[in-house]
């Protein structure tokens, strides 16, 4: 276990290959089969990592393009908030409605409507799986695997609404395989499909559809999860401290004319929104521990040396509230990323997105999201925690996410 900001920094960077491993852990096998990106290991992981962010790159991540179509689906997700007409709501799935659509459009080509009955099924699908993750049972699956694939539990919740996702997923491929497009590829599947055929005459090529199938599901999921817990637990914090959220609304309207579109280039004018941003970051730790790294040959952290294959766990959560590196880790406080002349500043222990090879690949794209959407929001509305959930729960739900309880509020149109 790594502890403390210095300690997770030295075991991911200072030989960042020899921790690059995964261990295929049972449920981790009967989740992923050692294919795709997350949860992957060695040659395969090499490969589909390599892979995934060069299609990425290409299909516009950290582009402009890219952002257009943030900024499409952040205008929806201030329509969504309008329909509400300033009563009580959950906010969480309309977040995870947006931000999963940038997905699926780089993806899968196309957004998905708010009406459609299949995607809700695909967005529901997520939360067994990372209710599971991390929780009591998982760790029960894992030492007795056999044992526990012959009863029913949450495990086999979580493994059916995978094996739904994938169905799903292996469905949008077929459409493509339809509609040929290889020549100019517009979206991820497109790309695959494309490097399929490239090495259709290898000998055990390192592409194949289980891994296509795999990696996508890992940027479905990934790219939806994070990113719209980390936007429900901001929200919350805007209504448990009205001050900082009239604070970001002045900056916003200072710097932002009415009916402007907002550029992820902007946060450099709003600084305080950008802190405000980030604190939501460190102070939710929505990962609390990392994901396990597996010591891939004999290496040395700190001085202490290291056999391979031990498992390494970074405690991420000792980092972003290590109290040797922030004045008030406990607190909710945007002035941490703020130098005493108001200017953004990110420090070093900010690393909610993990170090070292395995570093989040959609970190950019998270980052851009999370901007325009908070932004978005906090310019169209004011938000107030209703009235029957004054009380809300702040300890977080255990899982592979750490998810805020439930809660409502009301966005009164400014």
């Amino acid at each position: 276990m790594l502890n403390g900001f210095h300690a997770v920094k030295a075991g991911l960077t200072t030989h960042p290959e020899d921790v690059a491993g995964r261990p295929v852990l049972p449920f981790f096998k009967a989740l992923a089969n050692n294919k795709g990106i997350l949860l992957s290991t060695g040659r395969t992981w090499k490969h589909q990592r390599r892979f995934s962010i060069m299609t990425l790159k290409n299909l516009g991540l950290g582009k402009r393009s890219l952002e257009y179509q943030i900024q499409e689906e952040a205008y929806h997700l201030v329509e969504n908030f309008r329909a509400t007409k300033g009563k009580p709501t959950n906010p969480s799935f309309a977040l995870t409605l947006a931000v999963s659509n940038v997905i699926c459009a780089v993806v899968f080509g196309h957004r998905f409507s708010n009406e459609d009955e299949t995607f809700h099924q695909l967005l529901e699908a997520m939360e067994p799986i990372f209710k599971f993750g991390g929780s009591l049972p998982h760790f029960i699956y894992d030492l007795f695997p056999s044992l526990m694939s012959h009863i029913p539990g949450s495990h086999q919740k979580a493994l059916s609404a995978r094996d739904f996702v994938c169905s799903f997923i292996k469905k949008e491929i077929n459409k493509h395989q339809d509609i040929a497009a290889i020549d100019d590829p517009q979206d991820f599947i497109y790309s695959y499909l494309a490097q399929l055929e490239k090495m259709e005459d290898q000998a055990n090529p390192p592409y194949d559809e289980s891994n296509m199938i795999q990696s996508i599901f890992d940027l479905f999921l990934g790219g939806t999860e994070t990113s719209s817990t980390t936007l429900n637990w901001t929200l919350l914090y805007m209504v448990l401290y009205p001050d900082i959220q009239a604070k970001v609304q002045k900056e916003i309207d200072a710097v932002i004319a009415p009916g402007q579109t907002i550029c992820y280039e902007d946060r450099k004018s709003l600084p305080y929104t950008n802190a405000v941003i980030h604190e939501s970051q460190r102070f939710s730790n929505i990962i609390a521990i990392g994901l396990p790294r597996l010591c891939v040959k004999d290496t040395t952290i700190r001085q202490f040396s290291i056999k391979r294959g031990t498992v390494i766990f970074p405690n991420i959560a000792s980092a972003l509230h290590d109290p040797k590196e922030w004045e008030t880790p406990l607190q909710f406080n945007p002035g941490h990323f703020l130098d005493k002349d108001g200017n953004f500043i990110c420090r070093d222990a900010f690393i909610p997105f993990s170090l070292g090879h395995r570093v989040c690949l959609g970190e950019n794209l998270a980052k851009t999201e999370m901007f325009l959407f908070f932004s978005n929001l906090l310019q169209a509305f004011t938000f107030h925690l209703a009235e029957r959930t004054k009380n809300v729960n702040t300890t977080p739900i255990w899982g592979g996410t750490l998810q805020p309880h439930y809660f409502e509020i009301c966005a009164i149109p400014r």
